[in-house]
């Protein structure tokens, strides 16, 4: 018997091999079967070995003649091979070896047949000894090797059957490796011929490559060659470059000695100059700390002083308002009007005061401008011809711009050649301002405002009337008497009215230059507010040489705005006459403007320049150097300087040293009630308040000036109380030239027309020339920076010290520090010295000797003893800082007369030298044997000094670290120190520890601890895992043991908590308390160990993510996804509403649904991520390719308890004592995973789904190297009988590189499957999980059992019915529909015997009887489609006969997926020519129609074959031989009339049974014997025999009767009855 698996079919051999993927082969189909190989293979000629041109161009021919189907063939046919060799090789071995095992089962039955037959003669033995105990023995043995023996045979016939399938299927494998056997030849000899090729190929590629490398050679010796010729032409010009160097070199040498010579000299001399500018420095930054020091107690007395004034001003304040409320008056209104008064009486006598000074400027101005009138007028200028300026709106725009960006408008002063500014002397405080008119915008009076007067006396009177000019038709006068002068006036006014200028001749002499000079030559309003109207005058005189006229032409476009021009023609003018012009000025912008006013004489136009000037700063100072002379050092003197400002505008100014730098603050704005203020001090909506200022300040009495003038002779006061504070915060300067400093004022702000003195300061405190420049710097911009410079010379004492401070550094309490101090004297005689120490350190330092003489021009030398006592910051008081502890002391040397002492201070930092200790004491608490408490303590350094220290004279069980407790400590530090306590026994233990610092000095701590020896003990108490990569797994193992054998405290120490009892023997219990959410697994982790005895832990590490981390990264993600989705609606709904032309408020309860929508979306997104969910894994992936590593630390307490936790009760704990427990330290590194999964977004989790069962899916999955090197892979094993395959493993992945593993699922039953695929490296290990369902394709057809009998069918006409397919399986199901009839094996079966001939059960073949027009008898509709699950598919079976016949039948297959036959249905049906059947009876014809010709029959004949058909009927009685009561014998007849279309005469078949009573008689009962059948109907006709009682069971009882059919025409059916009597069981 052949075993079924052994048969390997080429399908099978092809599955089960892995799939490869191979670039240039891709095959659509995995399952393809293996085919013989082509002709054109069994046909090619034997190959042989001659290497001949043409057979090589041939060969060549051929192989590109191959196509990539030869080649998928040829690879499939090789690959087909060696897995046939290889299940060869398998199935070889396995019958060696089941061979041996049958060998040696031969050999056991051997012995046990011998230990048999011996046991057997020694039961014999001991039966005659009648043993009867060693008997019983002997025979239980006897039983046993009996058993033995059974079990060996049966093994023995298993590995026989065995051995004989195992034979079997290697004949099969030869048998198929013999069919392969010519494929193998011909891959041979293809092999050979490759072979063959490539040796070919090689040979001549061997000789290309020989020609390249002879002509490389050729080509290296001609590059030889010219590099040879090369370098000879380089060496001789190197050798030339080198000559040329070294002459070069020579020269450079000897210039670069000079050099470098004056460059020595010039740093000698720069380090010598250094050393002493150094040496300055340090004397000036001692002297300034002595003037510090000086100046303290004056600014102290200043401060006092000003307090006390404040307090007495507060008191006197104080009682005025009691005296004033006693009275019951308003004491805040009187002393608001008392302070109004005041200010109102101080500007109304600085305002008397300043209009006494401006009259007599006023006077001395007219004075000065007639004189330079007369200048003027002796040389005659032409007029400044006006540039070319901007409109009056493009400047307004172009200014308010500017105003609004905070910009200044940057104006241009143009000063002609006879304006000269005046400059007063130092001493005058107030420069003369001009005689223009200043005039308020209400009260314009002309008499009380303007002081000049006219040239004409009356002119400018009341009764004075303007000239009017004449009508054109009015005869003027003229001016002479003579009739030539009216003549000349005559065209002279005609070309004035004509517009034509005529040259003047008088004389013959023609008249050249100005017609008209004015006087002032130019009008300029100076100093100008916004807002006011000013007002000048002009006089014009005629300066041709007789009469002309003058016409106002205007001002130019920029000016009309601001400027407005008063000009009555007077008609003709004689030579030298003049006429006047009044200009108005009124500024509305903050702005320079210059322009013309325009004029046309009889001679020519001619202007007259105008100028309108702002406020402007113009500063100087009164000297650019101050001299000092000579002075003494220690002596101080003062010298003024002045700055004075001629401008009208006031500013802030800072006197400082050249190299200070200072940037001047910005004022913030305040509002005062002034007039003065200008457009860049004022906002635009301040300048229409302007005029109503200066109506109040006109009310007032007082003028702004006044107010200024008085603001600043209270700064001037308040600045002599801060000249000491400024001094002290004034920054030290670098330089040496600290001797000469500002005074008192040093900032503040100058007025207009004003000048402010300032004291400069001297105080030589190193002998020679001191000097320093000096800067002062304004606030405003436009103003430069003025510079000055002061020089002195100071001249020294004759004893001085050079160290003027001696810096004794830091120094500890309690310890003598000494220094010598050097006196010198430049004196020419011996000098008394005196030493003195101030009397508040007289108890801390010491002078030796506290007197002594100095020889003439030498030095002298005293000892200084500092021993500072821990008194010292009470006895020092003001010279110690007790929070720098920095020491300062005065000495003083006291020299015989000479008034002023030579002082010098003695410095030092005082500390002390304590070390604290934190904390104090240290209690250690309960501590085991086997583990070690580690305490932090601080060691603080109280001193400003280093230190070291160390722990002494420490116990064994104690360890102070780092450095074992020794090192040095910085100033005011303080150390973290570990104090480790390991006890050696269970004990109390109190001790004290001692730091020693480097001066012997002891600091103690205090300790004490109970050490404790617990029952258990652990194999290690710290285990350092490997890095483990995420989701990796990384295993240890230790062991507990119970070393507690006896109580017997001299073998070993006991058990016990300190001094207590000791713990008992037996067995003892552990437990480990892991710490929620670890990635720890300890197993086990409760048991009990038994005295001596040891326990097995194993510790597993497996480093995960946070849960909350995934989670919000998959939050995050499913907010992108929403907020994407999001976006595509929106975008879609806005087109649709766009399309639609929507409503608004429509659109807008739209968009408010989907943001609610939104939100209640993101507030539930958190619930549905899952750990399941894919946005969960891909986060979960995300993080772990991001993950850069983590290193994790766990202690695990282990508790120990006495007892066995089995002998507990089911709720109740043990007694656990805290004391006895063990720790175990866990160090687990976690690492990024080196290789990660970047496919199905990252997830290493591979689902398959749904699978039909017997069918294969493939899927793949892509892996990537993320670590920095090449990795090799292993695999895990898969379940060898599982579903699940790897088809194409790899050793190796480089780093970076991605590889793809193909793996496959397929499920043989129907099952979940999981498993988990291990992908190790030496990084660590990445588990793939995959999962799958193997579905079984579960279809149920709503026939009941596999026939469909179509029934009866009128030849050549159809009838359909339909039937159900359901889908009960969870899968889609793909179905076809297969017809046996229509199948490519019919053909085959049709030379086959038919059944009835073969076979007695089976008459019928599966096909039948077929249509003889070529058409399928039976059809399906549909043929093939796809199932859903749960689904049911409704199918149309047709049946169509075209002849008559009994036996159309077809098999009708339900194929699921091209491969699985779910059901087998039997499809019948019959035919007939006429309406009316018969069905019933034993069959007496072939199912098979006979391929012969039936010959045509005239009607006679076929109505007599008609009337003779035959049908029999057996009936078989069954007698029994008891007395039971027997059942008649029955048969039934099925009598039909088949539904038709056709039209018929007889809607009904009638039929009759004749002979029923002659049947009765023989024992035949028929029921109905006659009736009619209905269209679609049939009828049973009943017959039931019991035999009668003549007869006899030997003679078969055999009648007939006519059964007569009557439809569309007439039938009539012989029925033959045939009995037996048979005997019954």
């Amino acid at each position: 018997m052949e075993e079924p698996t052994a048969q390997f079919s080429d399908e099978e051999l092809v599955d089960n091999f892995p799939a490869i993927d191979d670039e240039r082969i891709q095959l659509e189909d995995p399952e393809f079967e293996v085919e013989l190989p082509p002709v054109e293979f069994e046909d090619t000629p034997g190959l042989g070995c001659s290497c001949s041109p043409k057979e090589k161009d041939v060969d060549a021919k051929k192989m590109k003649k191959t196509t990539t189907k030869d080649k998928v063939q040829a690879f499939h046919l090789r690959r087909s091979l060696n897995l046939i060799d290889k299940l060869h090789e398998e199935k070889d071995l396995f019958i060696q070896k089941t061979r041996g095992e049958l060998q040696v089962c031969r050999q056991r039955m051997d012995l046990l047949t011998k230990q048999q037959e011996s046991l057997a003669a020694e039961i014999s033995t001991e039966r005659e000894a009648n043993n009867m105990a060693a008997m019983g023995r002997l025979q239980a043995a006897s039983r046993r090797l009996q058993t033995e023996l059974e079990h060996e045979k049966d093994l023995q016939s298993k590995i026989t059957a065995m051995l004989k399938d195992s034979e079997n299927a290697m004949w099969h494998i030869e048998i198929q490796k013999g069919q392969f056997e010519d494929v193998r030849k011909h891959n041979e000899e293809e092999a050979e011929v490759r072979h063959r090729c490539l040796e070919v190929h090689a040979a001549q590629q061997l000789q290309k490559e020989k020609e390249t490398l002879e002509k490389v050679e050729r080509n290296r010796l001609l590059r030889a060659r010219k590099s040879l010729h090369v370098q000879k032409e380089l060496g001789l010009r190197h050798q030339k470059l080198v000559e040329d160097a070294q002459r070069n070199h020579k020269v450079a040498v000897k210039f670069l000695k000079a050099s470098l010579g004056k460059v020595r000299e010039r740093e000698q001399k720069e380090e010598m100059e250094s050393r002493e500018h150094l040496k300055r420095r340090m004397d000036a930054v001692l002297a300034l700390k002595n003037n510090i020091t000086a100046s303290r107690e004056t600014l102290k007395k200043f401060q006092a002083w000003g307090q006390s004034r404040a307090e007495l001003a507060k008191q006197k304040a104080l009682t005025e308002k009691e005296v004033i409320l006693a009275q019951g008056g308003d004491a805040f209104r009187h002393l608001c009007y008392q302070r109004r008064h005041q200010e109102l009486e101080a500007q109304r006598r600085a305002f008397e005061e300043e209009q006494k000074l401006r009259k007599q400027e006023i006077v001395s101005r007219i004075l000065k401008e007639e004189a330079e009138e007369d200048r003027r007028r002796k040389r005659q200028h032409p007029p400044a011809t006006t540039t070319e300026q901007q409109t009056l709106r493009d400047k307004t725009w172009k200014y308010i711009s500017d105003f609004c960006e905070g910009k200044t408008a940057t104006t241009t002063n143009y000063l002609l050649e006879n304006e000269m500014p005046f400059y007063p002397k130092p001493s005058c405080l107030l420069k003369a301002i001009s005689s223009e008119s200043v005039v308020d915008l209400g009260t314009i009076s002309t008499e009380e405002e303007v002081l000049a007067e006219p040239d004409i006396p009356g002119l400018w009177s009341k009764d004075y009337k303007s000239y009017q000019v004449s009508k054109p038709d009015t005869e003027l006068k003229p001016v002479g008497g003579t009739k030539m002068d009216k003549d000349i006036l005559a065209r002279t006014m005609e070309q004035l009215r004509s517009g034509i200028i005529h040259k003047q001749v008088v004389s013959g002499r023609e008249f050249k230059g100005r017609p008209f000079n004015s006087k002032p030559e130019v009008i300029h309003f100076k100093d100008f507010d916004i807002g006011k109207v000013y007002k000048k005058k002009i006089t014009l005189i005629n300066a041709t040489y007789t009469i002309n006229y003058c016409k106002l032409v205007g001002v130019e476009e920029s000016l009309k705005d601001f400027i407005h021009i008063d000009f009555d023609p007077p008609g003709p003018m004689s030579a030298g006459m003049s006429c006047e012009v009044l200009v108005t000025f009124k500024p509305m912008i903050n702005k320079d403007l210059e322009g013309n006013v325009s004029f046309l004489a009889q001679t020519g136009g001619f202007s007259v320049p105008l100028k309108c000037s702002t406020k402007k700063c113009s500063l100087s100072l009164d000297k650019e150097l101050i001299d000092f002379g000579s002075y003494v050092v220690g002596q101080t003197t003062s010298r003024i300087i002045t700055l004075t400002n001629v401008g009208g505008l006031g500013t802030k100014f800072k006197f400082l040293q050249d190299s200070q730098f200072y940037e001047m603050e910005e004022a913030q704005p305040i509002m005062k009630i002034s007039s003065l203020y200008t457009c860049e001090d004022k906002s635009p909506f301040d300048k229409i308040f302007a005029s109503l200022s200066e109506q109040q300040l006109d009310i007032n009495g007082s003028s702004p000036m006044d107010i200024q003038s008085q603001k600043e002779s209270e700064k001037l006061d308040e600045a002599v109380v801060t000249a000491v504070a400024s001094a002290m915060t004034t920054t030290v300067p670098s330089d040496e030239q600290a001797e000469i400093t500002l005074g008192e004022v040093t900032e503040g702000e100058i007025g207009p027309f004003s000048s402010i003195k300032v004291p400069i300061i001297f105080t030589p405190v190193i002998p020679g020339e001191v000097q320093t420049k000096f800067k002062v710097m304004f606030k405003n911009p436009k103003c430069p920076t003025l510079y000055f410079r002061a020089t002195g010379i100071a001249v020294d004492v004759p004893v001085w010290v050079p160290r003027a401070t001696v810096d004794l550094k830091i120094c500890m309490y309690d310890r003598l520090y000494q220094d010598s101090i050097i006196v010198h004297t430049r004196s020419k005689a011996a000098l008394r010295l005196k030493f003195e120490v101030c009397k508040e350190l007289r108890g801390h330092i010491e002078l030796l000797p506290e007197t002594g003489y100095i020889q003439a021009q030498s030095t002298y030398s005293i000892q200084l003893k500092f021993l500072p006592r821990h008194s010292l910051p009470e006895d020092a008081g003001k010279y110690f800082d007790p929070d720098s502890r920095v020491l300062e002391a005065p000495m003083t040397i006291w020299v015989a007369d000479q008034i002023k002492p030579v002082g010098f201070t003695v410095q030092a930092v005082v500390t002390t030298s304590d070390l604290e200790i934190s904390p104090v004491e240290i209690n250690f608490g309960f501590c085991t044997i086997y583990e070690a408490i580690r305490t932090e303590i601080s060691l603080s350094n109280l001193s400003l000094l280093p230190q070291e220290f160390g722990f002494v004279g420490l116990p064994k069980y104690v360890d102070i670290q780092p450095n074992d407790g020794f090192g040095m400590i910085m100033p005011l530090e303080t150390l973290q120190l570990d104090v480790i306590f390991r006890p050696m026994k269970a004990k109390d233990y109190r001790f004290e520890l001692i730091c020693k610092s480097e001066i012997n000095r002891c600091f103690k701590l205090s300790c004490q601890a109970i050490g404790v020896h617990p029952p258990l003990e652990l194999s290690h108490y710290q285990i350092k895992f490997s890095a483990t990569a995420l989701y990796g797994t990384t295993v240890s193992t230790l062991y507990v043991i119970n070393s507690h054998l006896s109580m017997n405290k001299l073998i070993h120490s006991l058990p016990r908590i300190g001094s207590e009892e000791a713990a008992p023997v037996g067995p003892t219990s552990f437990e480990f308390l892991l710490p929620p959410n670890l990635p720890i697994t300890i197993s086990p982790s409760v048991g009990t160990v038994l005295p001596g005895k040891r326990c097995l832990i194993q510790v597993a590490f497996q480093p995960v993510l946070p849960r909350e981390m995934i989670l919000g990264e998959a939050a995050q993600i499913l907010n992108k996804e929403m907020e994407s989705k999001q976006f595509r609606k929106e975008t879609a709904q806005r087109k649709e509403m766009w399309k639609q032309s929507m409503p608004v408020m429509r659109t807008h309860n739209r968009d408010r649904l989907t943001r609610a929508s939104t939100l209640h979306s993101t507030e539930l997104q958190r619930q549905e991520v899952t750990a399941s969910s894919s946005e969960y894994q891909a986060a979960q992936a995300t993080l772990a390719r991001a993950f850069q590593g983590k290193f994790y630390r766990f202690v695990v307490p282990c508790v120990v308890a006495s007892g066995d936790i089995k002998d507990r009760k089911a709720l109740e704990p043990l007694s656990f004592s805290p004391h006895n427990t063990l720790y175990l330290e866990l160090w687990c590194p976690a690492v990024a995973p080196s290789i990660v999964v970047t496919s199905n977004k990252g997830r290493p989790v591979l689902s398959f789904g749904d699978i039909a069962v017997g069918h294969r899916s493939i899927k793949k999955i892509s892996l990537q190297n993320i670590s920095p090197e090449d990795l090799t892979l292993e695999f895990s094993l898969l379940n060898p009988n599982g579903p699940f395959v790897l088809l194409n493993p790899s050793n190796k992945i480089c780093s970076g590189e991605t590889q793809t593993l193909v793996l496959s699922f397929s499920p043989q039953e129907s099952i979940l499957a999981q498993e988990t695929l291990d992908i190790i490296t030496k990084r660590g290990t990445l588990p793939l999980t995959l999962t799958g369902t193997g579905v079984a394709s579960m279809i149920t057809c709503s026939i009941d059992g596999n026939v469909f009998n179509m029934g009866y069918v009128l030849a050549r006409e159809s009838v359909s019915t339909s039937f159900k397919l359901q889908n009960e399986s969870s899968l889609p199901i793909k179905f076809w529909m297969r017809l046996e009839s229509l199948s490519i094996k019919r053909a085959e079966t049709r030379q086959q015997l038919p059944k009835f001939l073969t076979s007695h059960e089976q008459r019928t073949e599966i096909v039948g009887t077929q249509n003889h027009n070529g058409q399928s008898v039976f059809s399906v509709v549909p043929v093939e489609g796809l199932m859903l699950p749960g689904k049911a598919q409704e199918f149309t079976v047709t049946f169509s006969p075209d002849h008559e016949s009994l036996y159309f039948s077809d098999l009708l297959q339900v194929v699921l997926f091209e491969k699985k036959v779910s059901h087998q249905i039997l499809l019948k049906g019959a035919a007939r020519e006429h309406m009316m059947f018969v069905e019933g009876g034993d069959p007496l014809d072939v199912p098979v129609e006979s391929l012969a010709v039936i010959p045509t029959l005239d009607p006679e004949h076929r109505e007599e074959a008609e009337e003779i058909k035959p049908i029999l009927v057996t009936l078989n009685y069954v007698q029994f031989d008891t007395d039971m009561p027997t059942t008649p014998a029955t048969r039934e007849l099925q009598v039909g009339c088949i539904r038709t279309t056709q039209p018929s005469p007889r809607k009904t078949v009638e039929f009759n049974l004749d002979g029923i009573t002659w049947l009765q008689h023989k024992g035949f009962s028929i029921e109905p014997c006659r009736g009619s059948v209905e269209r679609g109907q049939t009828k049973t006709i009943s017959i039931s025999w019991v035999p009668p009682a003549d007869f006899d069971p030997d003679h078969p009882l055999m009648v007939s009767t006519l059964l007569l059919l009557r439809g569309d025409v007439k039938e009539t059916y012989k029925v033959i009855f045939v009995a037996h009597v048979v005997a019954g069981v």
